[in-house]
């Protein structure tokens, strides 16, 4: 009796879920060589991704008996065969469990989130965005060829930037709003790591990053010359931008250290030319020194106790004093200091003209 009790307590051998379907990947419907493209605004088609989710033949990969688990697929007890697993899956069947938000209800979650700084409200508007963010992450996926997880994870940085912003007063949906904030945040992420050394950091060079071979094709389509001055005039960029980022984007990274040949020890980084000063710079500079030192020496005997104290303590010390610590020490007033100082570098103007024949003023200059 107590084998036939277990028997029929015997719980139900369960079917194990099917696999998550997989997405065609992105990179297949590229048909253009521009970097990226900026994709237009999104509102309603939010649930185009997860139509196939929608479906009743279509097992949950997180079914569970308890509300608000989430597990992953399984496979039956004692099968060898390898469970799914698909990230971007997984974490779209994930972010299916968050239900959209009617208008009114978006509206009012809004404005707790900007009157009351609202952290649940805040928390619902994102999740029930979270489907957004993953449809522009896949167009954009269309150029990055790489990872779309990592473009997601931006995208949602943008969405909880957006949340903290939105103004629900100005009569925008949040979505549209919300799909700039996630494009900003994915453009950046994609330009701070297209190559290993970035290619551009100022609005003229983002604008270029993103726009120069599309207008490029714009411009062949229309039949004129797409030069550097065409393109210039086009983006209201320089023309010296224009060449600069055509080479970043048609040139790959280099290393430096890399030597030029198997047989050779040179390396690129020998051909950089130095940026200081010349050799015959500094030659030149040291011998400008020794002659003012030299000269400078001889008018000290014909200076007075303030001029002396100007000279040495901020004319020639790496550590110049103020005009007004001057005058403190002296009782007299800043402006008054300042004429004592220019009537000094006059003096030394005057002396140093005399003696050096190729002497030119440029070589005495007062700081401000």
């Amino acid at each position: 009796m107590k084998h036939a009790h277990a028997a029929d307590e015997a719980p139900k051998k369960r079917k194990a879920p099917r696999g998550p379907k997989t997405l065609d990947h992105p990179a297949e419907a590229a048909e253009s060589d521009d970097p990226i493209e900026t994709a237009e605004p999104v509102e309603d088609d939010e649930n185009e991704l997860l139509d196939s989710e929608d479906s009743p033949d279509a097992p949950e990969a997180g079914e569970s008996d308890e509300p608000g688990e989430f597990h992953l697929p399984a496979v039956p007890p004692g099968s060898r065969q390898l469970a799914p697993y698909d990230p971007l899956q997984l974490y779209i069947r994930e972010i299916s469990r968050f239900p959209m938000l009617a208008p009114e209800e978006e509206f009012e979650l809004a404005r707790l989130v900007r009157e009351n700084k609202d952290d649940r409200a805040a928390f619902r508007l994102v999740s029930s965005h979270l489907r957004l963010v993953v449809k522009i992450a896949m167009d954009f996926q269309r150029r990055w060829m790489q990872n779309v997880l990592d473009l997601i994870q931006e995208g949602n940085v943008g969405l909880m930037r957006a949340v903290q912003k939105f103004d629900p007063e100005k009569g925008i949906k949040f979505s549209y709003y919300a799909a700039y904030w996630i494009k900003a945040y994915i453009l950046k992420y994609i330009m701070d790591n297209w190559r290993m050394v970035k290619i551009g950091t100022t609005q003229a060079q983002r604008k270029l990053f993103y726009n120069l071979n599309k207008e490029r094709q714009r411009l062949t389509a229309q039949g004129f010359d797409p030069s550097a001055r065409n393109l210039s005039q086009s983006l209201k960029v320089s023309e010296a931008d224009v060449l600069e980022m055509d080479q970043r984007l048609s040139g790959a990274d280099l290393s430096l250290d890399m030597t030029m040949g198997e047989d050779s020890g040179v390396t690129r980084l020998d051909f950089i030319p130095a940026l200081g000063p010349g050799i015959e710079d500094m030659l030149a500079q040291n011998e400008i020194v020794a002659h003012l030192e030299k000269h400078i020496q001889g008018l000290i005997p014909e200076l007075n106790e303030k001029e002396l104290e100007l000279l040495e303590k901020r004319l020639l010390s790496d550590s110049p004093v103020t005009l007004r610590e001057i005058g403190d020490k002296y009782g007299i007033t800043r402006e008054r200091v300042r004429q004592i100082e220019a009537r000094l570098l006059d003096k030394l103007r005057e002396r140093l003209t005399d003696k050096i024949a190729d002497f030119s003023p440029d070589w005495i200059r007062a700081d401000e």
